[in-house]
């Protein structure tokens, strides 16, 4: 059993939690992940790594509640037990003095790219981040990701802060200005990762992406996790979660997600309140 250390709400329905794995707290590397289960009928789900305290053996992990796994994580707190946190897992991010470095991230998707901006830094890189959110109120980080970045652009969808637009307009407009960028870091909805990979692909930039597909087991033996990559099989959990994003056969891996979309709604519509609270032991029998 893990317990909850911390919680706080960093926006509608996006949580941040410290968890006491000690273990996993002293290896873990950026870019790697944990997989929780929060029960013993619970879903298996996976989640970046996105910081950790050796000292105090915490690890930290930011959830968006997207279905019945993640609203049951969302309701827990402080002082609550998660039956299973199982990592660290997955390859490292690749890290090296590329120069100049982009981090863009989207969303949720700015969680994963904060321990690698972090990193990137470290390395000696000049950093340039791009986070982007549909709107104000759902952007989250924004402190943390000044800190690690030499430069930063804030985009929203709807103009309410920042740029007015996409993620994508600021990388282009980085590149039109004839910015030498050594690598670029694209973190978030799978749309966005694509949209991230057109841009860089006619310029030869070195581009990588994190996948999260439908996850089991963690060890690569069940393949639900698999996507093609430069027209090979891959399985996230064990090959990556980066890849080249250049490679990324998005087509497929979008059609891959949507593969249980039913089954989810289902989940969810089961997931329903009882006398103003939900209803936790009917849906998960």
């Amino acid at each position: 059993m893990f317990e909850i250390i911390e919680k706080v709400e960093l926006a509608h329905t996006v949580y941040q939690f410290k968890i006491k794995a000690p273990l996993i707290a002293k290896k873990r590397r950026a870019g790697q992940f944990v997989v929780l289960r929060m029960n013993e009928l619970g879903e298996r789900i996976p989640l970046t790594i996105v910081d950790s305290d050796e000292n105090g053996g915490t690890i930290t992990i930011i959830v968006q509640e997207v279905g019945k796994s993640t609203a049951i994580l969302g309701d827990m707190g402080k002082g609550d037990m998660i039956l299973d946190v199982v990592g660290p897992l997955g390859h490292p991010t690749h890290i090296e003095n590329f120069g100049v470095s982009v981090c863009v991230g989207g969303g949720i998707g700015t969680a994963p790219v904060l321990p690698i901006a972090r990193a990137l830094k470290a390395a000696g890189n000049k950093v340039i981040s791009i986070m982007g959110a549909r709107t104000k109120s759902l952007l989250i980080l924004e402190n943390e990701m000044r800190g690690a970045s030499d430069e930063i652009y804030v985009t929203t969808d709807d103009g309410s802060y920042g740029h007015h637009g996409f993620v994508t307009q600021v990388l282009q407009n980085l590149i039109n200005e004839g910015m030498k960028i050594g690598c670029v870091v694209g973190i978030g909805p799978v749309p966005m990762m694509r949209a991230v990979s057109n841009v860089t692909r006619p310029y030869n930039i070195l581009t990588m992406v994190s996948l999260n597909p439908i996850m089991v087991d963690g060890t690569g033996m069940c393949g639900a996790c698999r996507v093609t990559i430069a027209g090979k099989n891959k399985f996230v959990c064990v090959d990556g979660p980066e890849f080249n994003g250049h490679g990324v056969d998005y087509d497929e891996l979008i059609l891959r997600n949507r593969s249980y979309l039913k089954e989810e709604k289902m989940a969810m519509e089961e997931f329903t309140y009882h006398e103003g609270e939900k209803c936790y032991e009917r849906c998960d029998k």
